[in-house]
């Protein structure tokens, strides 16, 4: 597989480029590669070193990105690359995320765009997510896929940190109809530590989605010790409530991976506490993640307070939204219903 030549750079002098998919705006000389590490300017052209090399693709349930808003009980045609514009201490998908920084190798099977949407449609996926590792780091196939696949008819789904540069989306975005951004603390000391990015690049990202008419939902990790005081989380969905309260916001258990160890699973009663912080910012829709089970895993009208979509997992129970509306006093829900 030879690299291909990357999207959205600038030539500088003396053989140097600019990367602008993502905010960290890498300027590379010939021979160096991005913090992500699957960009590198060779003599001068910036290439993608993952371009058709297809490391994870598997069938997931919608509500697995988590998507909740987003056609509820379908199934997505789920795809990832090799690399991570992010390091992220507690990651849960490092093996591949983290592989060319930890590993010095890129791994990936050659799988043509035109093949995943071919797969995509023999399987009756209704989307193609764009997950498990950073889609901005493999934009140019995530471009090319994206596109046959609206020709196809089939929608596109990212699971992204948030942190594409507003350029970067105004090229996706014809392509791009929903996403969910991991906003992973409100704290720019701990993006920094924790993340190796700055928080005000995701804040940024974070305001452009609705005015495109990309639908949004956002998910915190709670993380005991990281961004789990009442302040922090405060924070946090009050952001997420400027950019509408029409917004759901998944609040997931954290369980130890990757470099964080000493640390136990976040207490339940910990996300109890984050589900009232979202709704006393006036939020809508506010889910627990990582805790089959729990009744805040479900969709409740925000007027009549009944039960719309019941959940146990991934899978659902009870459905009750007709039109895009509640059944028992026809409140309009927000979201992509069909």
């Amino acid at each position: 597989m030879s690299p291909r030549e990357a999207m959205l750079y600038s030539q500088k002098p003396d053989g140097l480029v600019e990367c602008r998919l993502c905010h960290h705006r890498c300027t590379l000389r010939p021979g160096q590669l991005g913090i992500c590490q699957v960009r590198e300017n060779r003599n001068g052209t910036l290439v993608s070193l993952v371009y058709r090399r297809l490391i994870a693709q598997h069938i997931d349930p919608i509500e697995k990105k988590p998507l909740f808003h987003f056609l509820p009980g379908s199934v997505s045609y789920s795809i990832a690359t090799a690399g991570c514009n992010f390091r992220c201490l507690f990651c849960q998908n490092y093996s591949i995320s983290q592989m060319p920084r930890d590993e010095q190798t890129i791994e990936g099977a050659d799988v043509a765009p035109e093949r995943i949407v071919a797969e995509a449609r023999a399987r009756r996926c209704a989307t193609i997510s764009y997950t498990y590792t950073e889609p901005t780091i493999f934009f140019e196939y995530a471009y090319d896929v994206g596109r046959l696949a609206h020709e196809a008819g089939i929608r596109n789904v990212w699971v992204s940190n948030g942190y594409l540069t507003p350029e970067a989306l105004d090229t996706i975005a014809p392509y791009l109809d929903a996403i969910n951004v991991d906003l992973k603390a409100f704290n720019p000391d701990t993006y920094q530590k924790m993340m190796g990015a700055k928080l005000d690049g995701v804040l940024e990202t974070l305001r452009l989605f609705r005015p495109r008419n990309i639908w949004l939902e956002v998910t915190t990790l709670v993380v005991p010790a990281m961004n789990d005081s009442d302040k922090d989380l405060g924070q946090i969905a009050e952001f997420v409530a400027s950019l509408g309260n029409e917004v759901p916001w998944h609040v997931s258990r954290f369980h130890p991976d990757y470099k964080i160890d000493g640390l136990g699973p976040t207490p339940l009663r910990t996300l109890e506490r984050a589900v009232e912080i979202g709704r006393a910012a006036g939020l809508k829709y506010v889910y627990s993640g990582n805790v089959p089970g729990d009744p805040n895993e479900h969709t409740y009208c925000p007027s009549c307070g009944k039960c719309l979509i019941e959940r146990m997992g991934f899978s659902l129970g009870r459905y009750a939204i007709e039109n895009g509306a509640c059944r028992y006093c026809r409140t309009p829900i927000e979201g992509v219903w069909e």
